[in-house]
């Protein structure tokens, strides 16, 4: 009996540059699959996640995708979405519409386009933020932030927030890049406070100085719910979240920004983000280069 292989790729998100991004593993024509294979190959490529490319249900969309950390299921994450519609590209595909994808997934139907008139065969791709339910931490736990943190440098003025995208995140400000990349947080302080607000982890961000590598530095230090413990080094869903943060509360410093996310990781994520006020829209955007290209064994 022959093999049963599927198409797979790996490729690095946010970044041009082999392994200064965020891996991702891309397992193609994964319709025949059911979840408990999914899940086993999660847990086998063993990275934050795997996304498994399916044919649509709904007739506007591109694809369909499924995106699994090694420990379940996600209704939405951002570099898989920029390294998924990278890697389809990069397979060949033709969209419905040149230089744009809708990707469909957990949260419904997310529009990609190529960033800033990028090839969109190699480029890079931009995702519109999906809509985002924002709570507020309550007053009596900046604290318990703090604590968490080990930080006297929390900007205040800027309340932190639980910002859930279908990722849901804890955005919390600090008053410079280097504050940021200075926090060596109490674990487990971290993960009491943010399994109390039913998030993933912390997207902790701080301004650069204005001739600074980027407009914000940002690390995301996360406390299980499927995404482990310890620090992602590229992440788009929390970006997105951020973006959205700053506008809710005024604080966008300008149409377009920059972030670099990954510095304490020895990485170097490159993550653009437009303000697309015309179409009622936030981008999030930065390039992909695929690492790994050939097939997967299946049985």
């Amino acid at each position: 009996m022959s093999a049963h292989t599927v198409r797979f790729k790996q490729v690095d998100v946010f970044t041009s540059t082999p392994f200064k991004g965020n891996p991702l593993a891309v397992v193609f024509d994964a319709d025949a699959l059911d979840i408990a294979q999914m899940q086993a190959i999660a847990r086998w490529t063993n990275l934050s996640e795997t996304t498994f490319l399916l044919k649509p249900t709904d007739a506007a969309a591109d694809y369909r995708v499924r995106i699994f950390t090694p420990g379940g299921e996600l209704p939405f994450a951002g570099h898989p979405t920029l390294g998924t519609a990278h890697a389809l590209r990069d397979s060949g595909y033709q969209p419905k519409q040149a230089g744009k994808l809708i990707q469909q997934c957990g949260v419904g139907l997310v529009e990609l386009e190529a960033l800033d008139g990028a090839d969109p065969m190699h480029g890079a791709w931009a995702f519109a933020a999906p809509p985002a339910r924002v709570t507020p931490l309550a007053e009596h736990r900046y604290e318990a932030l703090a604590t968490a943190l080990r930080s006297q440098a929390i900007d205040f003025t800027a309340p932190p927030c639980a910002v859930d995208n279908g990722a849901p995140w804890l955005v919390v400000r600090v008053e410079s890049a280097r504050a940021c990349l200075a926090l060596e947080p109490d674990t487990a302080a971290l993960a009491e406070l943010v399994q109390s607000v039913d998030t993933h982890g912390i997207a902790v961000y701080g301004p650069h100085d204005a001739y600074g590598p980027a407009t914000f530095e940002v690390r995301c230090l996360m406390a299980g719910g499927g995404f482990g413990i310890g620090e992602d080094p590229v992440t788009g869903s929390a970006n997105a979240a951020l973006a959205g943060l700053l506008n809710l509360q005024q604080r966008r410093p300008g149409a377009r920004y920059t972030a670099r996310q990954g510095t304490a990781l020895g990485r170097a994520g490159d993550v653009s983000v437009h303000y697309d006020d015309a179409r009622g829209k936030i981008w999030i955007g930065g390039p992909s280069v695929t690492i790994v290209d050939g097939t997967c064994r299946l049985a």
